[in-house]
Formats: C-alpha cells, sequence, structure tokens
C-alpha cells in the first residue's frame, strides 16, 4: 500500500451508495415502472370496442345492403364490413379466419353466425349489437366455429397460453445464466422448444381438453411460439449482457402480454395497439394456435412468419454473442479493485 512521501499515487477509493440510498433509488425505480405498467395493462382492457372488426353480410341484395348500411351508421368504423351471397358462402369465410361473424339475412329474418373459437368476447359482442338491430329481439344465433366443450367461454386457452410465455421467459435467461458456450445454448434453446411444445400441447389438449385439433400440429404451433420468446431472451442478452434479460422481458413479455389480445381480439385493443401486439411473439403465438387447433391452420401464415423471425434472430444473436456469460476480470484489475479496497 502506498505510503506518505513515497512518491507514488494514492488511488482513491470509489464511494458506494449507502444502504438508504439505494433502497430509495430502487423504490423510485420501481414505483416509476408500475406507473408505466398500470395504464399499459388496464388501459386496453377498460378501452375494448369493436374497431375495424372484419364481419359479413349475407343475403339479397336490397335487404344485405340496408343492414350493411345499418351497421355503419349505428357504430362508424366499427366493422369492416364484406358481402357474401349466402350464408353457406358466409360460414366458409368463418371457416377460413376471415371474418369473425356473419350476420346473415334469410326469408326467417336476420341470423348471426358466429365463430366463438376466433373470439368468445367478440362473439358475445356481435350478439348484443344484433339484438339492437333487430329492434332489441333476442337473433337466432348459429356457432358455426365452436369452443371445445370443456371450455365454454374460452377463458381456459387464454389463462393456459400466459404461463407458456412465463415459462419460455425463464428457460431462455436460465439458458443463457446457466450454460456458457454457443454450442450448448442453441442446443438447449432447441430442446426446451420441442420438449414444451410436445408437453404443453399434450396438457392443454388431453389433459385440460381446452383444445381440440391435431396434436402434432398444436405441439409444433407451441414449440414455435416458445422458442421465438426464449430464443430472443437468450439473444439479446448474449449480445449485451444481463440487461438484454431485462430488455427482453419488458417488451416481449410485459409488453407483448398487454397488448396480446390473446383473451379478446386484436380488433378490440385500442390502435394501432392491437395491431403491434400481433407483431409480438405472445400475440402472434397466441393467433396461431387458435389457428391450428380450432381452424385447422387457416390464418396461420402471418403469425408462423413472425413467430419464425424472431426464433431465427434470437438464435443468430446467440450464435453471434457472448460465449460466456462475463468476462473473467484481467489481473490488472484485480488488483487494482484490491488495492483500492485497502486504501
Amino acid at each position: 500500500m502506498a505510503q506518505p512521501g513515497d512518491g507514488t499515487t494514492r488511488t482513491p477509493a470509489r464511494r458506494r451508495p449507502s444502504p438508504a440510498a439505494l433502497a430509495l433509488v430502487i423504490a423510485v425505480g420501481v414505483v416509476a415502472l408500475q406507473a408505466l405498467l398500470v395504464p399499459l395493462f388496464s388501459a386496453p382492457a377498460a378501452n375494448l370496442e369493436p374497431r375495424d372488426l372484419p364481419v359479413i353480410v349475407a343475403g339479397p341484395a336490397p335487404a344485405a345492403d340496408g343492414l350493411a348500411s345499418q351497421l355503419e351508421s349505428a357504430r362508424p368504423g366499427a366493422f369492416e364490413i364484406t358481402r357474401r351471397a349466402d350464408a353457406a358462402d358466409a360460414d366458409q369465410a368463418l371457416r377460413d379466419r376471415d371474418a369473425y361473424a356473419a350476420f346473415v339475412v334469410g326469408p326467417d329474418g336476420l341470423a348471426l353466425h358466429t365463430a366463438p373459437a376466433a373470439s368468445p368476447t367478440v362473439a358475445t359482442l356481435l350478439t348484443q349489437a344484433s339484438a339492437q338491430l333487430n329492434g332489441g329481439q333476442p337473433v337466432r344465433t348459429v356457432e358455426v366455429v365452436p369452443l371445445d366443450p370443456d371450455d365454454p367461454r374460452g377463458t381456459g386457452f387464454a389463462a393456459g397460453f400466459l404461463p407458456l410465455a412465463i415459462t419460455s421467459l425463464l428457460a431462455g435467461a436460465a439458458i443463457f445464466l446457466a450454460t456458457r458456450g454457443r454450442g450448448p445454448r442453441l442446443a438447449g434453446l432447441l430442446g426446451y422448444a420441442v420438449l414444451a411444445g410436445l408437453g404443453s400441447a399434450a396438457v392443454l389438449q388431453f389433459w385440460l381438453d381446452v383444445i381440440p385439433g391435431t396434436y402434432l400440429l398444436n405441439a409444433a404451433a407451441i414449440g414455435l411460439a416458445t422458442l421465438a420468446i426464449a430464443a430472443s431472451i437468450t439473444g439479446l442478452a448474449a449480445m449485451v449482457g444481463e440487461a438484454g434479460i431485462a430488455l427482453g422481458a419488458v417488451v416481449v413479455f410485459l409488453v407483448g402480454n398487454a397488448l396480446s389480445g390473446v383473451a379478446a381480439a386484436p380488433q378490440l385493443l385500442p390502435q394501432p395497439w392491437g395491431e403491434v401486439g400481433q407483431w409480438l411473439p405472445i400475440g402472434a403465438g397466441g393467433t396461431l394456435l387458435r389457428s391450428t387447433a380450432f381452424f385447422d391452420g387457416a390464418g396461420a401464415t402471418p403469425a408462423v412468419w413472425i413467430l419464425a423471425a424472431y426464433a431465427i434472430v434470437g438464435l443468430v444473436l446467440v450464435a453471434l454473442g457472448r460465449a460466456r456469460t462475463a468476462p473473467a476480470a484481467a489481473p490488472a484489475e484485480v488488483a487494482e479493485e484490491r488495492l483500492a479496497s485497502t486504501v
């Protein structure tokens, strides 16, 4: 250690903040985060209403045209209306995920054909809207694409998808922190995605009975969604360190979950946030799993491309990023820190 008058320069010790100051900084940071997260989650849920919601009007031209005009004038901007010739044509459009419901004008009056599997919230909302169009009288409703009988309100699907996002985030962080080589990290991510897809699809389909469809197709959808989330977290961490985990958690999970529309529909959220949510892994993953489970894959293409992009970019970042969780400190830096601690 340097002595007075020996011609050496004493290195000043770094002053660490006091525990009270550190606790205050943490408290302020958490409160600021709360101030951002509360409106992020609350505002979309409190402002659910149709915004360019795709619906169909089917039937003979004069009556169908009048109904379309009535819909547009009653709720301007709420619906994106497409005309179809008859009920059969409209039902096929619902199975292809081209619309959420169809108002069908027939000899017996107005009927509402719905696809609750696409969004039970939308089906309920349009059932109420159809009664208003019919002078307050209930309208005959036909469920073209129903939910699973064991999940009649669709709450099991929405609730079952959230743990997939949480565990995938944790898996991405754990793979980065627990493994040091690029190869093991890539293997861990791919292995996790395969196991998560097969295991979660089995639980949701055979144990909880909340999704129907082809098991392997559902497993592939879940596997791609979980890989997109986990690889994004690991890739960000591999490039910028542990701060990448926090960044990924905020963007991929917190923001992505709030804007996903999994429990409702993207077109019910304030825009452009509903559309933004579909470009994030949770929103795209929810859309993809609905398509594979209830619609034989119809409407899944955009979600597949989005999730594949996240997965590929994440894996590339892992391959190009840091091979270790943290580089070893240089001997000179260790000596300097020890000297400073003894002064």
